[in-house]
């Protein structure tokens, strides 16, 4: 039985560092847009709260919020300033990113690649969510359920294919949008008009070798297009 104490113990850790550009230009934009609004409160203070200058506050000395409405304001005799220091800090360690690992003899790589894996399965998760509206679900028998999951995994499996044949060009939202766009319409006997293209629609169309280029086809024409797609 514990009799309640705590004791400190020492864990070997394996700790690696890596950089990554991609990262590092998300972190310089999103820092960009933090010291816009920073400077935006300081010129403004009664625009924001709390709330709204998260985030931005960091790089403001002297700031303050009122307990009861969060709102901004300057500390008593204390002028609201850029801290200029701290913003060209930050901007040293854009897209560094340290791992801390228990395995001490997996390879740097190795732990490398299973953080990326990580991040992936999380995106997946987001974009079922936000994308693909695997929530709420509209049915409660169980097999339905499990059949709206289904739906849902297979259409995340169908995304991540034209993903990976466009070499990740474009996100999810532009190709659920462009997808969702493409139809046609029957313009006289036999000749159907197609009335979207963009450059998602070409190169899905290129690496699946379906021709977007075409502005009116046949009915003959796009049923060989539909059996093509499906064998």
């Amino acid at each position: 039985m514990s009799d309640g104490s705590k004791k400190s113990l020492l864990i070997d850790e394996k700790q690696v560092f890596f950089w990554n550009e991609k990262h590092a230009v998300k972190a310089q934009v999103e820092r960009e847009e933090h010291i816009r609004r920073a400077h935006d409160i300081i010129a403004d203070p009664k625009k924001y709260n709390k709330s709204t200058a998260y985030g931005a506050a960091s790089y403001i000395k002297n700031i303050a919020y009122d307990k009861k409405t969060g709102e901004v304001y300057e500390k008593a005799g204390e002028a609201l300033l850029f801290d200029e220091e701290k913003a060209i800090e930050d901007a040293k360690y854009d897209g560094y990113y340290c791992l801390v690992s228990s395995e001490l003899d997996m390879p740097q790589t190795r732990v490398v690649e299973i953080y990326h894996g990580l991040s992936e399965i999380e995106d997946s998760f987001k974009v079922t969510k936000s994308n693909l509206d695997i929530r709420p679900f509209h049915v409660s028998r169980e097999d339905r359920i499990n059949a709206h999951m289904l739906t849902c995994f297979i259409s995340l499996l169908i995304m991540r294919l034209i993903q990976k044949k466009t070499d990740f060009c474009f996100t999810p939202d532009q190709i659920i949008k462009t997808l969702i766009n493409i139809s046609c319409s029957l313009e006289h006997e036999n000749i159907y008009l197609f009335d979207c293209r963009n450059e998602v629609i070409d190169a899905i169309g290129k690496v699946f070798g379906i021709d977007f280029s075409k502005k009116r086809l046949p009915l003959n024409r796009i049923k060989n297009i539909l059996a093509n797609a499906k064998s």
